[in-house]
């Protein structure tokens, strides 16, 4: 067997308003089935993102977190204050951080690694 593919997949209120938010941090849609399964792509990952009605009732996201290292932190940034996410601000010894959340709360986060 060989694998030929693979994504991570992300349960999620409302699919128009996720693929929505998934494009304006720089994804593009890779495939979409209507309402009931889209594949929101970047170098190197494949985001499933599957409308359920049975999320967490708290903002735990199952200990995922996606990450995506940007070729320009400083417009990282400007998009993040653009889209008024509320983001939260980390420098330690790997690199800087940018961290915020997507609709559903998952956390996602830009890198700018040292």
């Amino acid at each position: 067997m060989i694998i030929k593919e693979s994504n991570v997949t992300i349960n999620v209120k409302d699919l128009d308003k996720s693929v929505s938010f998934y494009q304006s941090i720089g994804l593009t849609v890779k495939n979409r089935w209507g309402n009931y399964y889209a594949q929101m792509s970047a170098p190197g990952i494949v985001i499933g993102l599957h409308p359920s009605k049975e999320l967490p009732q708290s903002n735990d996201a199952g200990h995922i977190s996606i990450g995506f290292t940007t070729d320009n932190f400083d417009e990282a940034k400007s998009l993040i204050n653009k889209l008024s996410l509320k983001v939260q601000t980390r420098e330690e010894e790997g690199g800087q951080f940018l961290h915020f959340n997507d609709p559903d709360g998952t956390p996602i986060y830009f890198i700018n690694p040292k």
